[in-house]
């Protein structure tokens, strides 16, 4: 009898098996059926918020349903992402940079949530990180900066963006020897508002975000962190040709999903992603003028390049002597 039994148990396993198999690619093609959220970790203005509109407006077109955009920035990040995983909806998704969370486990002793809450779906492009200063302050370059930063110990102040920006920063700071004071802020485009004023001498952060002060003459550009220069911007070198290539950092922009999504939902999102940037030219016009670079990619391969930064993250981190918590 309990032969029987364990045989029906398998045949009923097999054919859930079978149905799940064929139920996957037919609910992909049928998604979405309600309305979108799309929560960002970074706030209005920034690259990312920029890339979700363009992409948010094309996308209700083409889906037949609204997508609402949610800017949830603080927290490092962390209050968008545990909004996001809060959520346990296939139908609310995450829109971010890479460096928003791949330092996490460096930088927070108690994360909210795994790394494999994130399930990858579409990159849409690279953002140009850029370190920059006041116009007024009397420099010319990063090295003149870090030369600046020696000299005036605890006199300079300093802000970062998200993530893998602020950690990198934080220890080349340490690895160097140059005491800064650290200015947190909740919504970093309040941080290039203040770097204009000279209140903060140092900003790492997007391009995307620096533009408007950059643009009134207000701020003035001394690094790119990127591993090559930036087309918007190609007279200011990188940090690698300064001589401090521990600072570069390649960051990718996309959206996310929640783990239980199938992979061929996310694959066909990842297409409706890259249909909609190949039929409108303006899509990446906007992206270059906002210092990104266009880079639409599926999910397996957005994987790839979030891990490729978190192996340089760990070499980092291994340098400076920090471990991840998880």
């Amino acid at each position: 009898m309990s032969g029987m039994i364990r045989g029906r148990t398998l045949i009923g396993l097999a054919a859930f098996v079978a149905l799940a198999a064929w139920a996957a690619p037919a609910y992909a093609q049928t998604w979405p059926t309600r309305t979108v959220r799309l929560i960002l970790t970074l706030g209005p203005g920034s690259g990312t918020d920029i890339s979700a509109r363009l992409l948010g407006d094309r996308l209700t077109k083409k889906w037949g349903q609204p997508i609402v955009i949610e800017n949830r920035p603080g927290g490092d990040g962390i209050v968008a992402i545990s909004a996001f995983v809060s959520a346990n909806d296939d139908h609310v998704l995450l829109a971010a940079p890479s460096s928003s969370f791949t330092a996490h486990p460096y930088l927070h002793g108690n994360l909210p949530y795994k790394p494999g809450d994130l399930a990858p779906i579409a990159r849409i492009s690279n953002t140009i990180i850029v370190i920059a200063a006041p116009a007024s302050l009397d420099v010319k370059s990063f090295t003149d900066v870090v030369s600046m930063a020696r000299k005036q110990p605890g006199k300079l102040n300093w802000a970062g963006g998200t993530g893998a920006i602020d950690f990198l920063f934080a220890g080349f700071l340490k690895s160097h020897g140059l005491t800064m004071n650290k200015v947190p802020y909740r919504n970093i485009v309040d941080a290039v508002n203040d770097l204009a004023e000279g209140r903060v001498q140092v900003f790492d952060a997007s391009l995307a975000v620096m533009r408007p002060q950059l643009q009134a003459g207000k701020i003035k550009l001394v690094a790119v962190s990127n591993s090559v220069r930036a087309p918007a911007e190609p007279n200011v070198p990188t940090v690698r040709e300064f001589g401090y290539p521990e600072l570069t950092l390649d960051s990718v922009v996309g959206f996310f999903g929640p783990p239980r999504m199938p992979l061929p939902l996310r694959e066909r999102i990842a297409v409706d992603v890259r249909e909609v940037m190949a039929a409108d030219p303006v899509i990446a016009e906007r992206l270059n003028l906002t210092g990104q670079l266009p880079s639409p990619a599926g999910p397996v391969e957005f994987g790839a390049s979030i891990d490729e930064q978190r192996a340089g993250l760990a070499a980092a981190a291994k340098e400076l002597g920090a471990k991840a918590t998880q």
